[in-house]
C-alpha cells in the first residue's frame, strides 16, 4: 500500500496552506466582528475577498473531481486543511454545505435547464443552496418516514409540509432548496419519496427560525422552514417521481468523506494548540507538558488522529475505485469515527486550557459543538452503527471456531 499523497494532491495541500495562513486565518476576527456589529446572519464582506483570492490561486470547486480533475481521495486531503477554519474555508474555495452535496446532485440528476439555472451560479459562488429532508415530527434517520407532501396539480407540483435543520436558509443568498416529500405514498417504501426544486421566493414558503447549535447561530443558519401549497412548475422535478430516496443516498455518500476529513481538520487545530498551550503554561513549578497526565492527552490525541485519516483515506480510495455504493460500509464507519475522534481531542484541549476553552476567546468551544453536531447530521451514529453490524453479520469468515 501506497500512503504517500499523489503530486497533484501535494501541490494543491501546499496552496492551500498558504493560503490559510496569508489569508484565512487573518479573516477569522474581522469574520467576528462583522457578525457581531451587523448581526449573526449578516454576509461579512471579507468573504468575497478570501473567495477572489482563492480563485486566483486555482483553489475553486475542488471537491468535483469533473471540475477540479482531483479524485475523492485528493481531495480529501484538503478537506481537512480547510477543517482548521471549518466557517470560512470551505465557503471560501466554494466547498462548504450543503453547496457541496447540492452540486453533486445536480450534476447527476438535473435537466440541462436546471443545471443552467441553479448548477451554473453555484459553481460560481454566485448564490447559495439548501436540502430539506429533515422534519420535526418523524425520526428522519429513517427518510421513509418523511411526511411533506409534493402533489400533481396539472403542470405544477404543490408542496406542503414542515422541516427544520435545513442548512444554509438564513443567510439570504440562499436561492434554491432541493425539497423531499412523497409524491405516492401507496408505492413501495423507497419509490414514495420524490425531490423538487423550490426557490426561495415561492409564495407559500414560511422561514420560521433560525436553530442554535449549543447556543450559537451559523452565518448560514439551519432553519425551520413550512410549506403551505407553494407551487412549482413540474419541470423542477429531480430525475423522476419516485426517485428521491435514490438521489438522497447517491449525495450523502461523498458528502460523508468531506464532513470527516473537516473534522479531522478541527482535531488537528485543536491538538495544535493544546501543545502551544502545554508548552507556554505552568502549574506546580512545571510546564503543562511535563506533567504526565497532559502528555497522555497529546499522545492519544495524536493516535486517535492518524488512525481516523488513515480510514477515510481508505475509504476515499475505494469510492474513487469502486463508487460510493461499493464502500457503503467503510462510509458509514469513518461518519462514525472522524466526528467521535474530533469531538474526543477537542474536548482534551479544553481540559487543558481550563476555563479558556469553553470560552470564546479560542476556537475550541464552538468547533466542539459543530463536531458533537456532526454526529447527527446526514445520519446519527446510531444509524450507520447499525448498517455497518448488518454487513458485519452476513460478512463470510475464514474460521469461525
Amino acid at each position: 500500500m501506497d500512503f504517500e499523497l499523489s503530486p497533484r494532491a501535494t501541490e494543491h495541500c501546499d496552496r492551500m496552506w498558504d493560503f490559510m495562513r496569508e489569508s484565512v486565518f487573518p479573516a477569522e476576527a474581522a469574520w467576528k466582528a462583522h457578525l457581531r456589529e451587523h448581526g449573526d446572519h449578516s454576509y461579512p464582506p471579507v468573504m468575497d475577498e478570501l473567495k477572489a483570492e482563492a480563485r486566483r490561486r486555482g483553489l475553486w470547486n475542488l471537491f468535483l473531481p469533473s471540475v477540479s480533475g482531483l479524485s475523492v481521495l485528493e481531495y480529501a486531503a484538503v478537506a481537512e486543511i480547510s477543517g482548521w477554519s471549518p466557517v470560512i474555508a470551505p465557503e471560501a474555495i466554494n466547498c462548504q454545505a450543503p453547496d457541496t452535496g447540492n452540486m453533486e446532485t445536480l450534476e447527476l440528476f438535473a435537466t440541462d435547464e436546471q443545471r443552467k439555472r441553479w448548477l451554473e451560479p453555484l459553481l460560481e459562488g454566485e448564490i447559495r443552496s439548501a436540502f430539506a429532508m429533515t422534519e420535526p415530527a418523524v425520526a428522519s434517520s429513517d427518510a421513509t418516514n418523511i411526511e411533506t407532501r409534493i402533489e400533481r396539480d396539472g403542470d405544477d407540483y404543490v408542496v406542503n409540509g414542515h422541516k427544520w435543520w435545513i442548512t444554509g436558509v438564513a443567510d439570504e443568498r440562499c436561492e434554491i432548496f432541493i425539497v423531499m416529500g412523497k409524491t405516492d405514498p401507496s408505492a413501495d417504501p423507497h419509490r414514495q419519496q420524490s425531490m423538487v426544486l423550490v426557490p426561495r421566493d415561492t409564495p407559500g414558503v414560511e422561514i420560521v427560525r433560525s436553530l442554535p447549535i449549543f447556543g450559537y447561530q451559523d452565518q448560514h443558519g439551519h432553519c425551520e422552514i413550512r410549506f403551505t401549497d407553494a407551487r412549482v412548475p413540474v419541470a423542477n422535478l429531480l430525475a423522476e417521481e419516485g426517485d428521491g430516496f435514490r438521489i438522497a443516498q447517491a449525495r450523502l455518500g461523498p458528502g460523508r468523506i468531506h464532513h470527516a476529513m473537516r473534522a479531522i481538520g478541527m482535531a488537528e487545530r485543536a491538538l495544535a494548540l493544546m501543545v502551544e498551550r502545554a508548552r507556554s503554561r505552568t502549574a506546580f513549578g512545571r510546564t503543562l507538558a511535563e506533567q504526565g497526565v497532559v502528555g497522555d492527552l497529546i499522545a492519544q490525541s495524536r493516535i486517535d488522529i492518524d488512525a481516523a485519516r488513515l480510514s477515510v483515506y481508505r475509504t476515499a480510495w475505494l469510492i474513487d475505485h469502486v463508487g460510493a455504493k461499493g464502500a457503503r460500509t467503510e462510509i458509514a464507519a469513518i461518519k462514525v469515527l472522524a466526528p467521535h475522534v474530533a469531538t474526543t481531542v477537542i474536548d482534551r484541549a479544553i481540559e487543558v486550557f481550563g476555563g479558556a476553552g469553553v470560552s470564546d476567546d479560542t476556537p475550541l468551544a464552538y468547533f466542539y459543538a459543530w463536531a458533537r453536531v456532526l454526529r447527527i447530521v446526514d445520519g446519527p451514529d446510531a444509524v450507520h452503527r447499525r448498517s455497518i453490524a448488518r454487513e458485519e453479520l452476513r460478512r463470510e469468515r475464514p474460521y469461525a471456531g
